[in-house]
């Protein structure tokens, strides 16, 4: 079967690598010239099965309000005349009763737990490397009501079979040395050891460079315009190339995998994604102080960010900004993150040559993506995966190319459009949502 994928950041190529070892002719097409150039370019880089609290959660509503106006808060809701973004909220909203916090932290780590596999085995099996490190991930606390407030997520997480163990202060800084500076401070931290990191950008190009020897075909520097209807059916995809020559791309299949842009597409075709844009950021430096800078991937949560070390250069990642599709780098935001860095871990890095970055992160007001067939039989969704599109990325693909091969997923997971017990086969085509 030919299958074009749309959309060549890690949802996309982890798809493409799948549908090919499964014995698909597959076809890539992206806007950039190259491989997972936007959203996940420069990501935190953690494979974070324990990062699975969604930010909807009973706490929620009043943190937001709280943070309204702060242009440095960890999640910034700037308001706009945009009714997306005000039923997003409403929806967000819907997802922070205990209950709805309950249900999304089991899908999510269902599906991560899966996924991180995934990712083991594909690195066993072709030898890939992207400065990964498996020394697991600490998340640490200098609030003792956020380190109290963590403790009822992390049981459900063990009980779900994410080992993500409460730890004291002083078994924090014997695992992160690193955090010695701040024992004053630390309330206390959680540990999840089967927890990885590494350069989510370097394996998507180099998964890339197998896909194409492979046979998968990238057609990159191509901006899709259109998705086109005809018999219930996409018929075809229309295109623009580097050179604006329009082109008409047709498929047995396709897999939509566009990130925040994926709602673009579908309306036309009465399909409404509840995706709207979260504008992260990210700050990367090269380490000037090894002594003081972090070797095990940490996740600082009262400040919403995560710490990676990629080899020689420290990836500080995190924060949303709300606010359309505007991708205008926020200094005041950037610089609050390296201020951080600094009174964590002083000197750790060097600022001087701080690279500020920021992408648009497809985010659903639950934080569960939306993996599976549309009402479109030959329509198929691999998107709104938000901050963990890394940590999803390995299950994701593999999963949309079992489903569009009309297999079933191998995970327990709320797959649109798909019924697990029946083959992979279409469910009610209801509208995706």
């Amino acid at each position: 079967m030919q299958v074009t994928v749309l959309g060549a950041g890690l949802l996309g190529v982890t798809s493409a690598y799948f549908l090919r070892q499964l014995g698909h002719d597959v076809t890539v097409v992206d806007r950039q010239a190259t491989p997972a150039a936007e959203t996940s370019f420069a990501n935190g880089g953690q494979i974070s099965v324990s990062h699975a609290e969604p930010w909807a959660n009973p706490s929620a509503p009043l943190k937001v309000l709280k943070w309204l106006g702060q242009e440095d808060a960890p999640l910034l809701f700037r308001v706009r005349a945009d009714m997306r973004q005000w039923l997003w909220g409403l929806q967000f909203l819907r997802e922070c009763t205990p209950a709805r916090t309950r249900h999304n932290i089991g899908q999510i780590v269902r599906l991560g737990t899966y996924s991180r596999d995934t990712l083991q085995q594909l690195r066993r099996d072709i030898g890939i490397a992207y400065d990964e490190r498996t020394q697991g991930i600490l998340h640490f606390y200098t609030s003792q009501e956020e380190f109290d407030g963590a403790e009822a997520p992390a049981a459900q997480m063990r009980a779900l079979g994410c080992d993500r163990r409460v730890i004291s202060a002083d078994e924090a800084v014997r695992l992160e040395p690193a955090l010695r500076h701040i024992r004053p401070q630390l309330a206390g931290a959680t540990y999840t050891a089967e927890d990885e990191s590494g350069d989510a950008n370097r394996f998507a190009r180099e998964l890339v460079a197998r896909c194409m020897a492979d046979g998968v075909q990238f057609r990159m520097s191509h901006t899709v315009t259109a998705l086109r209807e005809a018999g219930g059916r996409i018929d075809h995809v229309e295109a623009t190339d580097e050179e604006g020559r329009f082109q008409r791309l047709r498929a047995d299949a396709f897999v939509l995998a566009m990130g925040s842009l994926s709602p673009l597409y579908t309306r036309p075709l009465g399909i409404e994604l509840p995706i709207y844009p979260a504008k992260g950021y990210s700050v990367t430096m090269p380490v000037k102080d090894a002594s003081m800078a972090h070797q095990v991937s940490l996740t600082d949560d009262e400040y919403k960010l995560v710490f990676s070390r990629l080899g020689d250069r420290l990836r500080i990642a995190g924060t949303a900004e709300l606010n359309g599709y505007d991708r205008d780098l926020n200094r005041v935001r950037c610089e609050a993150i390296v201020r951080r860095v600094e009174q964590l871990f002083p000197g750790a890095g060097d600022a001087s040559q701080a690279q500020f970055w920021t992408g648009l992160r497809p985010a659903t007001p639950s934080n569960v993506p939306i993996i599976g067939r549309s009402k479109l039989p030959n329509l198929f969704l691999n998107t709104g995966h938000g901050t963990l599109g890394w940590t999803h990325s390995c299950g994701s693909g593999k999963s949309i190319a079992r489903i569009v091969s009309g297999l079933a997923p191998e995970v327990d997971f709320a797959f649109t459009g798909v019924d697990a017990h029946r083959g992979g086969r279409p469910a009610t085509l209801a509208r995706a949502a």
